[in-house]
């Protein structure tokens, strides 16, 4: 025991290359799925949880983001006791989800980025691939989850709010763009040749509370991805070294807590309650879904989480077409962004959708014949990506 307290939330060439000896190895997933099928009442609290009320979702599909429920794209294996933030994902979808689909999922830790900066020294990027396929074996989506794998702060830290050099700004210099008042598309077809590059998405203002962190628990992931709940925590913390300790008990607590408790978030160095990164994306999904309409599909979400959104906060989300080409379907590109109350950017990324087009026709699935070694970027990018 003493030897783990001392390697507890270390990271150091040993931790390290414990945790490559893991690259390549299929992982056990069962404390990161709360689903395992997408039947109509898992993806309706998954979509009551996030607060995607698109009729879409209704009958007979799932939205794309609903792959969170059936795994949590969280790959951080080994460090133990070293804290995980949820940096982003890369969703690419080949298909849609269907209701009543049943799921086998492959996760591998595929990449170790060692990193320094001044906030943390050395800490490490870790990300993984995540394979959702059909029980036909037909695959639905390839996921790269991004976890940042930090020194844990301690309650006696100084604790900063806000960035080395970032000025707090005045009620009166509040960012408040105008929002969009563009309804959802719905079953009015949007096709590639009436979308322009340059065209506007947003902004969208979404507000985070904590009613909207625990409908997310509930209709996404439980308590699962921290160990569970009762006796079921408690005989995880004995076997795992995720927990934080409650100094003044000994009692070994959540790493979740931060997310619920503006006391805990500052413990933690987030400046307070804090978002789930996974909800967040899923909210830029529901943005983009409700703007490309029924018709079109979602390709491919590639969303950064780079700054802490704080209860409280409101997100407005905005995005603008960057690029359009054909590759088998009708595809455009989009550039995301998401910016809080203060002007500060949160959340950034890119999308791919296929959209309906009067040269190729309706948009054909699964993309590419669901052969997961083929995809498609703008042609002035392929060569880079």
């Amino acid at each position: 025991m003493a030897e783990l307290d001392q390697r507890w939330g270390v990271i150091d060439e040993t931790s390290i290359a414990e945790a490559r000896e893991l690259m390549g190895v299929p992982l056990r997933r069962d404390r990161m799925r709360w689903n395992q099928a997408a039947t109509k009442d898992a993806v309706r609290q998954f979509t009551m949880g996030v607060g995607d009320d698109n009729p879409l979702w209704a009958d007979r599909l799932a939205p794309p983001s609903f792959l969170y429920a059936i795994d949590a794209t969280i790959v951080a294996p080994k460090l133990p006791g070293v804290q995980w933030i949820y940096a982003g994902t890369r969703w690419r979808w080949y298909d849609e989800i269907r209701i009543d689909d049943a799921f086998k999922v492959d996760a591998r830790l595929t990449e170790m980025e060692e990193k320094t900066g001044r906030r943390f020294g050395l800490w490490v990027l870790q990300k993984g691939q995540i394979s959702f396929e059909r029980q036909d074996g037909s695959l639905i989506c390839i996921a790269e989850g991004r976890v940042a794998r930090t020194p844990r702060r301690t309650r006696d830290a100084k604790q900063n709010n806000a960035p080395a050099g970032e000025k707090v700004r005045e009620e009166s210099e509040i960012y408040q763009p105008e929002l969009s008042t563009e309804p959802r598309r719905g079953p009015e077809t949007r096709t590639w040749e009436s979308v322009s590059v340059g065209e506007k998405i947003g902004p969208i203002a979404i507000p985070l509370t904590l009613d909207n962190i625990f409908a997310w628990y509930t209709g996404a992931q439980g308590a699962l991805h921290y160990g569970g709940a009762h006796g079921d925590g408690v005989r995880y913390r004995h076997r795992h070294d995720d927990f934080e300790i409650n100094r003044k008990t000994g009692a070994k607590d959540s790493a979740a807590r931060g997310h619920f408790s503006s006391k805990e978030g500052k413990d933690v160095g987030m400046g307070g309650a804090y978002d789930v990164g996974l909800q967040r994306i899923a909210w830029v999904i529901a943005v983009l879904t409700d703007w490309i309409g029924d018709d079109a599909h979602l390709a491919e979400a590639d969303i950064d989480v780079v700054a802490p959104n704080l209860v409280g906060d409101i997100t407005y989300f905005e995005g603008e077409v960057i690029d359009r080409w054909h590759d088998e379907n009708a595809f455009i590109a989009i550039s995301l962004t998401g910016r809080n109350q203060t002007g500060r950017v949160t959340t950034k990324g890119s999308a791919i959708v296929a959209l309906p087009s009067s040269e190729t026709g309706a948009v054909t699935l699964p993309l590419f014949d669901g052969d997961r070694d083929r995809w498609t970027a703008a042609p002035d990018t392929r060569t880079k990506d």
